[in-house]
């Protein structure tokens, strides 16, 4: 089986891609073909996910030090054990919405899930739009180190993250499926701080004010968040089976494409794949961003108009 990679980067308006999911179903038609490495923002849909087993779901820093050659990944041969943390500031009402959550995940799809555990201070969620990318800040990140590291210790293999945003995380372009996602950026540094402190599969999912399901039409490229009052279960999905970071498996150089936006070239991820030869496959996929072959300066990207002729590009190949 082929191996390439598959980015859709968080908080940066994405129109295809940059919202709850919308994109799964393309990793999804190339996972047909390859063994696809995927960050999970490319296939986490609140309560749905486009996870399969041609899939590595590998966290946003860890996948820039894979494609960097700092590490490899090892698919496991049995389910994580996943450890749960919850930011103590979420609500009980809300926080007992999850605890169904992970009762059900259990129950009707076997997830291997150690007893949940709480921050020993709320974690102090911040999050912001600057330069049309979404960011943010956490105020107790050391809460977040002590929590993990128990839930490691009790023996997790891959941890959920669950912070909470309040009630002021609603934006109405975002729900519009025009906008940029206002917490993608600050879920993005909660995984990203604890992959890098433990070496470990993160992932995060928020908890807000409200539980209340939407009672009308939605855009669909928000519609996977309106359907659901917890956006766990997508998480779980891709914890189950996310690799282990290793010094062993496969690792960059089994890596023939990485598939990006075209104006979202700019990252670690993508200039460790053209310094490491690897084949970046930039799509036409409109965002904020706007960091293109042209400001990048290289001949070694191959542009697209659809992911589907992309597709078509590298089956041939």
């Amino acid at each position: 089986m082929r191996y390439i990679a598959f980015s859709l980067p968080t908080g940066i308006g994405a129109q295809i891609g940059g919202y709850a999911g919308d994109i799964g179903y393309i990793v999804r038609e190339f996972s047909k073909y390859f063994k696809v490495v995927v960050n999970p923002n490319a296939v986490n849909g609140g309560i749905l996910s486009a996870i399969n087993s041609n899939m590595y779901y590998v966290e946003g820093y860890a996948f820039d030090e894979f494609l960097c050659g700092n590490i490899k990944l090892i698919y496991p041969d049995k389910p994580n054990k996943i450890g749960v943390l919850f930011d103590c500031a979420i609500p009980k009402n809300i926080l007992n919405v999850h605890f169904n959550t992970i009762n059900a995940m259990k129950v009707v799809q076997g997830l291997d899930i150690i007893s949940p555990m709480m921050t020993k201070v709320p974690v102090g969620v911040e999050f912001s739009i600057k330069n049309n990318v979404s960011s943010g800040t956490i105020l107790n990140p050391q809460t977040l180190l002590e929590g993990a590291k128990n839930l490691i210790e009790n023996g997790a293999k891959a941890l959920a993250v669950v912070c909470y945003f309040g009630k002021d995380a609603d934006d109405e372009d975002y729900s519009n499926g025009s906008g940029i996602d206002p917490i993608g950026g600050v879920e993005a540094v909660i995984s990203h701080f604890i992959t890098k402190e433990f070496k470990i599969p993160c992932a995060h999912a928020p908890a807000f004010f409200d539980v209340d399901i939407s009672q009308k039409i939605e855009n669909p490229k928000v519609a996977s968040e309106c359907i659901s009052s917890t956006y766990l279960p997508c998480i779980l999905q891709g914890l189950e089976y996310a690799p282990k970071y290793s010094d062993k498996g496969i690792g960059c150089k089994e890596i023939e494409y990485m598939i990006v936006p075209n104006a979202a070239l700019g990252s670690k991820g993508v200039l460790a794949a053209l310094e490491n030869n690897i084949k970046v496959c930039a799509v036409k996929n409109p965002s904020k961003l706007n960091i293109g072959c042209d400001k990048l300066k290289s001949s070694d990207i191959l542009c697209f108009d659809s992911y589907d002729e992309c597709l078509e590009y590298i089956k041939k190949d």
